[in-house]
Formats: C-alpha cells, sequence, structure tokens
C-alpha cells in the first residue's frame, strides 16, 4: 500500500523541527552536561559548564536560540520504496522552504548565516538557504528525517585524511583533537565516519553526531564490537588530555564519541572526524502520511537546577568607561571579571573593512572610536519584542587574530572578547601593546544577551549581523584568558589538567 506525504505536511515538519531544536537541546545532552558538572574539579570549567546549563533552561522558557550561531541545517532524509509525495516539489526544494519558514519565524527569527557566491563576493541569501540534504531511498512506507543545525565555529574544526590500512585512528585522532583548540566550544560530541570514499567517510561522521549519547551504558555493560571499542578508548584518552569546558583546562572535553564505519577499498582508510558543540542541535522525526510530525516539548524538571558559581571574592567588577592600562595589568590569567559600560562589537568583516581604511590612510566611520574600548566578537541573532538584542554569544576569536595588531597598534584598542584560544601573533601583539584577550563562554548566548542593556549600530548596517554596534553592558561575565604579560589559559589550563587527572587516575570519566 502506498503512503502519500503531503508537501504542506513535510515542509511544516521541518518548519517545526528547526525551531523546536533553536531552543531545546536533548534529553541526552542535558543528562551528560550535569554529569559533566558534577565530576569537575576546576572551577573555571565548572562555571562554564553551569552557564552552558543555565542558558539551556532560560532558552526552554524564553523560546529563544541556545548560540548566535543558529547554525547551516543539514537534513538525513530516507524515503520508504512504497511513499508518494504530493505536488511536484523535490525534497531539496521542501527542506529549504521550511527552512526558510523557520529562520525567518515572527516571534522567534533565527541568525541567517548562508551566503552564496563563496569564491566572490559572498552576499548573504537572507534566510539560510539552501541547505544540504541526503536521501536515501528505504524499504518501507514512511519516511524518516534526521535534522540538525549546525555552528560554524564546530564545523570548521572537521579534519579528514585518507589513512593506510595500517595506520591507528586513535593515534590520528588524538593527534588532531589538540589542534582543534576550543572553538568548537567543549564539552561536545565528536563524531568520527571511517571507510567508504573520503565524502563518505564524512557523512558518516556528521551522521553520528545525531545518535543518542550512551557512552555511560556503554561503559557500564562493556564493548561488543570494534567500533565500540574504538569509542571507549577515545572517550578515555581524548577526556586524558586535559582541554575542558570551553579549553579552560579540566575533567571533561567530549560527552560522547560516536562512530560510523562503511566497507572500504583494500588500500585505503578514509577518517574524518566532526565535533559537535555545546549548542547540539538535532531531531529525527517519521512522516506516515497521518500529517505533520508532533514535537512534545521537554518537562522543565529535566534541566538541572544549577546555579552560576563564584563568589564575590572571586569576582572583579570592571568599570569599562574608566579603564585604564593600570588595571588591566593587574588582571591576572583565569580571574572571572564582570564587565559594565560601553563595548563595540566587530567580526570578520568590520575587522577587513578598519584594516582596509587604515592601510588607505582614510578616517573610520563618524561615531566609531575604539580608543580605550574592547570590542567583542559577536554576530547576534535579531531582538524581538523588547529585547534590546537577540541572543549574542561570542564567536570563534582565532579568526581575527591576523588583525589584532593593526587594531591594538593603531585604532588605541585595549582589549578583545571572544571565544577559545589566541594563536602566538595575537598573544604576541597582546603582550607587547599590555592589553587582554577575555572569554565568554561559547554555548550561553542567551545568557549573555541578558547583560546588554542598550544596543546600536555605529557602522557598517550593510553586513547585517557583523555590523559594528555599541553595547552598554552590565555585569557581563567574562574570563581573564590572556592576562598583559601574555599568559595564556587554554596553553596552561590544559597542560596543568592533563597532569592532574592523570595522577586521578580513573579509568572512564
Amino acid at each position: 500500500m502506498t503512503t502519500l506525504i503531503k508537501t504542506a505536511d513535510f515542509i511544516e515538519s521541518v518548519c517545526d523541527a528547526i525551531q523546536y531544536i533553536s531552543y531545546y537541546h536533548p534529553r541526552d545532552f542535558l543528562k551528560a552536561m550535569k554529569h559533566a558538572y558534577d565530576i569537575e574539579q576546576n572551577p573555571s570549567a565548572k562555571n562554564a559548564i553551569a552557564q552552558i546549563l543555565v542558558n539551556s533552561k532560560m532558552c526552554a522558557i524564553g523560546k529563544r536560540p541556545l548560540c548566535q550561531d543558529t547554525g547551516a541545517v543539514t537534513c538525513f532524509v530516507k524515503i520508504g520504496m512504497d511513499v508518494r509525495f504530493e505536488g511536484d516539489m523535490t525534497i531539496q526544494e521542501m527542506v529549504d522552504e521550511g527552512t526558510r519558514r523557520a529562520y525567518c519565524y515572527e516571534t522567534n527569527p533565527l541568525r541567517k548565516s548562508i551566503l552564496t557566491d563563496p569564491l566572490g563576493k559572498r552576499i548573504n541569501t537572507k534566510d539560510n538557504t539552501p541547505t544540504v540534504v541526503h536521501i536515501e531511498m528505504v524499504h518501507g512506507d514512511k519516511v524518516e528525517v534526521a535534522i540538525a543545525s549546525k555552528g560554524g565555529g564546530s564545523e570548521n574544526k572537521t579534519h579528514m585524511r585518507m589513512l593506510n590500512p595500517s595506520d591507528s585512528v586513535v593515534d590520528y585522532v588524538l593527534s588532531e583533537i589538540p589542534h582543534m583548540g576550543a572553538g568548537w566550544c567543549p564539552p561536545g560530541i565528536i563524531g568520527i565516519g571511517v571507510g567508504g570514499t573520503p565524502e563518505k567517510s564524512a557523512i558518516l561522521a556528521k551522521e553520528a553526531l545525531n545518535d543518542p549519547i550512551d557512552i555511560q551504558e556503554l561503559i557500564a555493560r562493556g564493548p561488543k564490537n570494534a567500533e565500540e571499542e574504538l569509542r571507549l578508548e577515545l572517550y578515555d584518552k581524548i577526556n586524558k588530555l586535559g582541554i575542558g569546558a570551553q579549553g579552560l583546562g579540566g575533567i571533561t572535553t567530549v560527552l560522547d564519541v560516536k562512530v560510523k564505519t562503511y566497507p572500504c577499498h583494500a588500500v585505503s582508510k578514509a577518517t574524518t572526524i566532526i565535533p559537535n558543540c555545546a549548542a547540539t542541535r538535532h531531531i529525527d522525526f517519521v512522516l506516515d502520511g497521518s500529517g505533520p510530525a508532533e514535537f512534545v516539548p521537554p518537562s522543565l524538571d529535566d534541566y538541572p537546577d544549577i546555579e552560576i558559581g563564584g563568589s564575590d571574592a572571586n569576582v572583579k567588577r570592571v568599570n569599562l568607561d574608566t579603564i585604564t592600562k593600570e588595571e588591566i595589568a593587574s588582571w591576572k590569567m583565569g580571574e572571572t571579571l564582570l564587565l559594565s559600560g560601553t563595548i563595540l562589537t566587530g567580526r570578520d568583516a568590520a575587522h577587513k573593512r578598519v584594516a582596509d581604511l587604515i592601510k588607505e590612510g582614510k578616517p573610520l566611520p563618524d561615531g566609531v572610536d575604539f580608543h580605550k574600548k574592547f570590542i567583542y566578537y559577536v554576530g547576534p541573532v535579531p531582538a524581538v519584542g523588547d529585547e534590546v538584542v537577540g541572543p549574542a554569544g561570542p564567536t570563534t576569536s582565532t579568526r581575527m587574530d591576523k588583525f589584532v595588531e593593526t587594531m591594538l597598534a593603531d585604532t588605541g584598542l585595549y582589549g578583545m572578547i571572544g571565544k577559545s584560544e589566541r594563536g602566538p601573533e595575537a598573544i604576541a601583539s597582546i603582550k607587547k601593546h599590555k592589553a587582554a584577550y577575555l572569554m565568554a563562554t561559547g554555548g550561553a548566548a542567551y545568557l549573555v544577551s541578558k547583560a546588554i542593556k542598550s544596543a546600536k549600530v555605529l557602522a557598517f548596517e550593510d553586513l547585517g549581523m557583523e555590523a559594528i554596534r555599541e553595547y552598554k553592558v552590565v555585569d557581563m561575565p567574562v574570563t581573564v584568558a590572556v592576562d598583559s604579560q601574555g599568559n595564556s589559559i587554554h596553553h596552561i589550563g590544559p597542560q596543568e589538567w592533563s597532569k592532574k587527572i592523570a595522577e586521578i587516575k580513573f579509568k572512564y570519566i
């Protein structure tokens, strides 16, 4: 018997699924994060996990995005051979239409990050389409859909290599994980695809990220095959690297390691590693012809009650409007600060324009003055209702490393706020100019946005979320990631915690 799937039902289901995952974490993720929080011994990492969990509950209540990077949509569609679709729209067209509606949703608009003409003008499509769709024909009379919205910070940390048959997958993964830094916002999940051809291994790794987090159950019962043995070995060894939450050093770097394999050529072993961040967003649904999929909201009881840690004795309050180089020099790597005052924003495109103006000897746009200011690397979600700004978490700072010297030397900038580590060149510039780099928690975008009390565009409005804005903030929580002496918590923290973890001598985390 043939099942008829209505076009409207498919599109509505895609739209609803994307909206749902924009503000609801999967239950298995919440459980795994609570476990990571309970066992964490590094106060800075524990506080970062707490912020992510508090942010998650706030998003569930407010129905606003977990992260300002609301991702690129990937959709796996398995079509039963006894299924027929109503109308003349292709699967790609239906997924795109559902995505378009979801990202332009009136009460919860999502950030549009997809650009056309990637080698040329890189123009925003303004609806986050096109999506990436993988279609497979299977037996049966239903349509199975797995959909994910994956952020660029974690996507950019993908690694792929054609290993020799005798090469160790464990050795390869362990050699690459430290180079991923913190830009993928750990703790999260690592997906690994092994076999097939190069593109097949990447699809396997991406698909693996949609599997449930079940590593604790696997630990309890033990492995039954080579894939499960690999999962356990990598889970143990990656966590013992001590990278920790947000790269600050700590007990948990990965919540799970997922592995999928496929038969391969005798002379090769294609292997792809794809991490999923602390704003993991995915869901599965089935269409059987009876109507659109239904998505049941989780109970608030699924969210752990956690308070963001740190007593007043461990926190420094900073007035950015009266900040001096002498005060900045007193900050120590790892300290928690609460920022109040004025900050400017800017990401890749804005930095490029500013650098070009400086190079050409032209003045900056009217109203843009970085002198004695901090710049926040952020591309916020559009505001709704009475919001000053939508979810506004930090973006990966390493992309701006090549602009650091210009900004510090030629604009009078005092420092930067972002996420993840800085490279050697950027750290050298920070030390040279006695500046500082502060880190906000990736994956806590809605929480961070509540510290922003006013916002206005100063320049480059055509860049949309990448425009230069002025924020007035009150008690914005950050960590001193690189102090004025050039000490970097992302270098020192993992080194210290890998040694401490070795001393703990546990089998699994």
